[in-house]
């Protein structure tokens, strides 16, 4: 059995989580099974892309998993589910599994049909045989991440507020407390993602910052947040208004992750490739 079969296992195993998921938050009830399936799914999946890192050394070009566009949407479902996970552990609380286990169901099925030049490993291109390349893409992953939970507990939010699931969501107060908690938490690693690939760029190029498209697109991602944040504390906004910058956010997060990649032209556009 190889890497892509258990990547293709663990992608049907996230979606019938997602279902238990959906029958919890209408019905509460298989809550801990939806849980311990998304645990063993997500098992299933680490057990995959390391044996992907395994497979790369068995043809004589090994190296991380997480060097083209295949690779790192694998990696950010991987990313999505864990932190569910962890929120679940930490917080108590399993209503955003829907949402976070069916983006990282559709993201992997996305993967998985990207064909076989893009599924293929292939030998690292000079740009990213560094030894930042792990460091970086992890941080800005579980940035990634955190803010499409974010993004997942502000569309809550606004159902909440709307009258819809009233009697099987948080209250309004805890919904916005999570979406600030996780924003935070995606901030502070993104800015940790930034910084590590300045380092990395000025190593492989010779200058932190080169105003590459997706150097500026993250740069844009993070004041986007900063100012959310920096409103939050200084002026307090939340509720709604955080609640819709959230899902807002998202947006320009996936514009700044496959849109910069398809779109624009610059020196991470082998993401695509």
């Amino acid at each position: 059995m190889d890497s892509s079969t258990l990547i293709g296992i663990s992608t049907f195993t996230f979606l019938f989580a997602t279902l238990l998921y959906g029958i919890n938050l209408m019905y509460n009830k298989l809550g801990r099974i939806a849980t311990t399936t998304t645990a063993i799914a997500l098992l299933i999946q680490t057990t995959g892309i390391v044996l992907r890192w395994i497979e790369s050394y068995q043809i004589g070009i090994g190296h991380a998993p997480l060097t083209n566009m295949y690779e790192s949407i694998v990696f950010f479902a991987w990313t999505i589910v864990l932190l569910q996970l962890l929120v679940e552990w930490r917080f108590k609380t399993r209503v955003s599994g829907t949402l976070n286990l069916a983006l990282a169901t559709i993201a992997l099925a996305w993967a998985s049909n990207s064909g076989s030049v893009q599924m293929a490993i292939s030998p690292l291109i000079p740009a990213l045989q560094s030894n930042w390349l792990v460091s970086h893409v992890i941080t800005c992953f579980i940035g990634y991440a955190a803010f499409a939970m974010a993004a997942a507990f502000g569309l809550l939010y606004l159902l909440r507020s709307k009258g819809i699931l009233t009697d099987r969501l948080p209250e309004l107060n805890i919904l916005d407390e999570l979406n600030h908690k996780t924003m935070v938490f995606g901030f502070i690693w993104l800015t940790a993602g930034i910084i590590t690939g300045s380092v990395w760029a000025n190593s492989a190029w010779g200058t932190y910052w080169s105003w590459d498209s997706k150097e500026v697109w993250s740069l844009i991602t993070w004041f986007f947040y900063a100012i959310i944040l920096h409103a939050r504390f200084t002026r307090g906004w939340s509720g709604m208004r955080i609640a819709t910058l959230s899902m807002a956010g998202l947006a320009v997060v996936m514009f700044t992750y496959f849109g910069v990649n398809f779109w624009l032209s610059g020196l991470h556009s082998y993401g695509a490739s």
